[in-house]
Parts: C-alpha cells; sequence; structure tokens
C-alpha cells in the first residue's frame, strides 16, 4: 500500500472508531508498519489538517475528533444509488478507488430508512466492467498526476513494441470508452497519448514536472467536458 492510499486507510480506520480511537500498536498491526512510522502517518495527517487527538497512558491511543465526520446527509435513494452505480462504471477511472471510499462515506450517515431502500434499489442495477489496468499502475499515475511529478512508465505500443520513457503527466483523458495518460513524452520530446491498459510498469519519480500546461494538448473534442464541479 503507498503511503498517500495508508494515510487516507488510517484516518477512514480513526473515524470508524469514533471516541473509542486506536492505539499506535493496533494501527501498526492492521497497515503491516512499525509503530514508528504509523506515528509519523499521525503527525502528517495532523500538519494537513485533520482534527487528531491523543489520549497518553494506559487505554490512551489516538482518535479522530468528532467535527470530522460527516454530517446527515440528506439523499433520496435514487440519489444514493446513483452514486453507487457511477462509480462502478467506472471502476477503470483514475482515482476509482478514492471516489468509492467517498461514496461509501455518504452512504454510511444516511439514515437508516433510506440507507435499507437505497441498498434495495441498488440490487437491481447491474455493471459488467472491463478488466482495468493493473492497480499498481494506477496508484503511480495517480500519484504522479496528483504530485505533478515524471512518471517512468514501460509502454507496449499497437506493433507490440516496448519502450521504456519518462513522462510529464498532464492529463487523464476518457475516450471511446477508453482511458488514457496524456503528458509530455521526454523520450519523444512531444505531447503523446499513452493508452493505460498499454501501460505494463509505472514508477514514480523524484523530477518534478517541468511547465507544460493543458492547453498543450490541444483543443478537446465539442463533447468533452472536465470532471470540475459544476456548482458555482
Amino acid at each position: 500500500m503507498r503511503r498517500a492510499e495508508r494515510l487516507h486507510a488510517l484516518s477512514e480506520m480513526l473515524r470508524r472508531n469514533g471516541p473509542r480511537g486506536c492505539t499506535a500498536e493496533r494501527l501498526a498491526a492492521e497497515f503491516g508498519v512499525s509503530v514508528r512510522t504509523v506515528k509519523r502517518d499521525l503527525t502528517a495527517l495532523e500538519n494537513s489538517g485533520a482534527p487528531i487527538w491523543s489520549r497518553p497512558g494506559p487505554g490512551g491511543g489516538y482518535g479522530l475528533a468528532t467535527r470530522a465526520s460527516l454530517p446527515p446527509v440528506s439523499l433520496t435513494p435514487a440519489q444514493a444509488v446513483a452514486l453507487l452505480a457511477a462509480v462502478s462504471a467506472a471502476s477503470d477511472a483514475p482515482y476509482a478507488d478514492l471516489a468509492s471510499a467517498g461514496v461509501q462515506k455518504i452512504l454510511d450517515v444516511l439514515d437508516p430508512r433510506t440507507r435499507a431502500k437505497a441498498d434495495e434499489l441498488a440490487r437491481r442495477v447491474w455493471v459488467d466492467t472491463p478488466s482495468s489496468a493493473v492497480r499498481a499502475v494506477r496508484s503511480a499515475l495517480e500519484e504522479a498526476m496528483a504530485e505533478q511529478r515524471v512518471v517512468r512508465i514501460r509502454y507496449v505500443s499497437r506493433d507490440d513494441s516496448t519502450t521504456t520513457r519518462d513522462v510529464e503527466p498532464i492529463i487523464f483523458a476518457s475516450a471511446n470508452g477508453r482511458w488514457y495518460l496524456i503528458g509530455w513524452c521526454r523520450l519523444r520530446g512531444d505531447i503523446r497519448w499513452f493508452l493505460m491498459t498499454r501501460i505494463e510498469h509505472a514508477a514514480v519519480t523524484k523530477a518534478p514536472c517541468g511547465q507544460h500546461s493543458i492547453q498543450e494538448v490541444g483543443i478537446p473534442p465539442a463533447t468533452a467536458r472536465s470532471v470540475q464541479s459544476r456548482g458555482e
């Protein structure tokens, strides 16, 4: 498990345990790391703004302040199932795992009656999705995009030739039902589209990306749009 994923899972475990909290030893055993690593992760969460509390001595431990929990959410059963269906149908999308965890947070705070109706309706919606890119590959690409660092990939082209390339990630794009990484390929010295299912291996480097902008990718089709919130 990558550190970013562990930090998210760690905060979720603290949230689920509520006011009881967890000992550092229990957290370390849960994630297969040392107590020292867990304490370093808890400090990182606290520095990022998470309201972590600690209680020393016997029976002590760590927890997440109540204000960190989601308040009751007002959704209809159909709206709840719409979220589930959207996430399930896009299991190969970037950050799909985090989206699934986010939807689960919302479902966890629904009132019992709405949750029961949503569960019943969800049984009537089936999703058959194709196998997605290897999880380790997706995780590396997601991290590289979020942190804007160069990612080294092993890519298999349409003629089955394999090359290793350093890519500066610019955009994730979905076209014709397939996901692509679009970035500046240092091997070719140009913008390239990489079909994510053809990326055999990916590793995030320490090198920061350059100043390549979204505009360099070109004008998107009229039917294309970003997933940026439309709440304004």
